[in-house]
C-alpha cells in the first residue's frame, strides 16, 4: 500500500477488527496492507432485534471496540449470519449441531446477511448490510457428517464455507459471493469512499 495519499497526507494504518481468515484473505486479495485485531464483542441477538439490524450492530460494535485503542487507524468491522425460515443460524456449537444445521439447509434456499462497518481516523463511521440468497443442493446425512468431519464448518455461520469444501453443497446464489464469504468488497469500497478514502487497486488514498 502506498505510504501517502494523493494530496500528500499520510495514509492511516488499516485494521481489520476480526480474526476471520476469510476476511483477512479478502483484504489481502485487494492488495491492502493491514493488521488483524479481533474484538471481544459478544455475538448475541438482542430481544426484538431483526437479523439485519443484528449484523450491522455487531459490525459497528466490533469496529468501535478496536477503534477505541487505535483512534488514528481506519478500522473495518464485519459480521455474518445465516437465516432460514426466519430463524437465524450462527456458528455451530458442536459437530452434531453442525450436522443438524446442514440438514436443515439442504435442498432449500436460505439467506446470508453480512454487516460491514468502516471507521475513519477522527471517528466518522459508515455501515451497511448486504443480503444474499443461497440455494443448497439436496444431500443426505452421510454427506453432512463427512463434510463436518473436515472441520471446515465449525467456525462459520450456518456451518459451511462457500470458498472451501462447502462450495460443493451450493447449487446457486443470488447476490454478492464475497458477502457470503464474510466481507462484501464492492460495498466496502463504497463505505471507504463515504468516509473520505478512495480504493486505488493497490491501497487507499484520500479523496
Amino acid at each position: 500500500m502506498s505510504g501517502a495519499s494523493g494530496d500528500g497526507g499520510a495514509v492511516p494504518p488499516i485494521i481489520l477488527a476480526s480474526s476471520s481468515p476469510r476476511r483477512r484473505r479478502l483484504l489481502e486479495m485487494l492488495g491492502l496492507d493491514f493488521r488483524s485485531v479481533p474484538s471481544e464483542i459478544e455475538e448475541v441477538l438482542q430481544d426484538g432485534e431483526d437479523t439485519s439490524g443484528h449484523v450491522e450492530r455487531l459490525a459497528r460494535e466490533k469496529a468501535l471496540a478496536v477503534a477505541a485503542s487505535y483512534p488514528d487507524a481506519l478500522v473495518i468491522g464485519g459480521d455474518t449470519i445465516v437465516v432460514v425460515d426466519r430463524t437465524p443460524m450462527g456458528k455451530p456449537e458442536s459437530e452434531a449441531d453442525a450436522v443438524a444445521m446442514l440438514l436443515r439447509l439442504q435442498g432449500a434456499m436460505h439467506r446470508v446477511e453480512t454487516g460491514v462497518a468502516v471507521i475513519a481516523p477522527g471517528g466518522q463511521m459508515k455501515s451497511s448490510v448486504v443480503r444474499v440468497r443461497v440455494w443448497f443442493r439436496a444431500f443426505d446425512q452421510r454427506t453432512a457428517v463427512q463434510y463436518v468431519s473436515t472441520g471446515e464448518p465449525m467456525d462459520k455461520a450456518g456451518a459451511y464455507g462457500i470458498q472451501g469444501y462447502g462450495a460443493t453443497l451450493v447449487d446457486r446464489i443470488d447476490g454478492d459471493y464475497f458477502a457470503v464469504m464474510g466481507l462484501p468488497l464492492a460495498r466496502l469500497v463504497s463505505l471507504l469512499r463515504a468516509v473520505g478514502w478512495h480504493y486505488t487497486f493497490r491501497g487507499i488514498e484520500a479523496l
